[in-house]
């Protein structure tokens, strides 16, 4: 997979592609990100991407033209499945959604700065707009960052066990069972008997009745999904 992400501020994705889950994903030839500088992409001295809104309103819009010469010089090189631009009021980012984009080849993520980005871009340029919550960032470079682990870390050889990735929260619309590890009794905190039986049925049996309790408990909505 290639992910291609459109931003003002491209050395903030340094720290986060290039340690655990996502440079491993890299370094096994699996998932490969191209950060374009937006400014590379204006046509003025002062490399500017954003300018005052018609109407008179407070705040700063990000420009047409950058974003457009951008997408289109990647566009005229090869195919891709989605154009992503990262928005409060896009479609929330969800298990399934993410399940859906890892299966994709090629992805464009735009991030938002500043207040917007002019509308234009949103109607002829986006194919996908995704938020990942009900509240604004500075920008949309985290938002970004979200949504390719949630994506990449999807892809068959990513993780070391694939089964750890089917039997995340969300992935049946509940929430996952508890985990536990050694020592099976600390400070009188004891692991449950079940999961020390070796009996793998009755064992995820427990586990799946403990997942529903757990999500009627925290997120019953879900169930209602």
């Amino acid at each position: 997979m290639r992910i291609d992400i459109l931003t003002v501020i491209p050395e903030i994705f340094e720290s986060p592609l290039g340690c655990s889950i996502l440079k491993r994903a890299q370094n096994k030839g699996l998932a490969e990100f191209h950060i374009h500088n937006l400014r590379d992409y204006t046509t003025d001295k002062h490399r500017k991407v954003d300018d005052y809104p018609f109407g008179g309103e407070a705040g700063m819009v990000m420009k047409v033209e950058p974003v457009d010469r951008c997408i289109s010089a990647l566009k005229a090189e090869r195919d891709y499945d989605d154009v992503i631009f990262t928005s409060p009021d896009g479609e929330i980012l969800s298990q399934p959604l993410a399940n859906t984009l890892s299966l994709a080849n090629n992805l464009i993520i735009l991030c938002g700065h500043y207040k917007g980005v002019d509308y234009r871009i949103r109607e002829h340029l986006v194919t996908r707009e995704i938020s990942i919550g009900d509240y604004v960032l500075t920008g949309g470079e985290m938002p970004a960052i979200i949504i390719s682990d949630a994506i990449v870390r999807l892809i068959p050889g990513v993780l070391g066990d694939e089964q750890s990735a089917l039997s995340d929260s969300f992935q049946d619309n509940i929430l996952a069972a508890p985990d536990y590890t050694r020592p099976a009794d600390y400070n009188g905190w004891k692991v449950p008997e079940i999961l020390l039986s070796g009996h793998e049925a009755k064992i995820a049996a427990w586990r799946h009745e403990q997942a529903l309790e757990r999500t009627r408990r925290l997120r019953p909505g879900l169930l209602d999904e």
